[in-house]
C-alpha cells in the first residue's frame, strides 16, 4: 500500500481541472525592457549617488574634525 494517494477529485475538484498557465506572449518583452532599464538608467544612478554620499560624509567628516594627517606640533 503507498503512503501518497493523489487527491480525491471530488473533494478538490480545482486540483482536477487545472491546467497549467498558458505563456504570456509579452513577458520576455518586458522582462527584456526591465533589464535595459535596471543596467542603463538604475544602476549608474545609484551608483552616483553611493559614491557622493560618501564623498559627502568625508567631506562633512573633515569639516568637524579637521582634515587628516598627524597633530599640529
Amino acid at each position: 500500500m503507498s503512503r501518497h494517494q493523489p487527491p480525491d477529485p471530488t473533494r478538490f475538484p480545482s486540483r482536477a481541472a487545472a491546467s497549467p498557465p498558458l505563456p504570456d506572449p509579452g513577458a520576455k518583452r518586458r522582462e527584456i525592457v526591465m533589464f535595459l532599464v535596471l543596467a542603463v538608467v538604475i544602476w549608474p544612478i545609484l551608483s552616483v549617488a553611493v559614491v557622493g554620499g560618501y564623498g559627502f560624509l568625508v567631506w562633512m567628516s573633515q569639516l568637524i574634525m579637521g582634515p587628516p594627517g598627524p597633530p599640529p606640533v
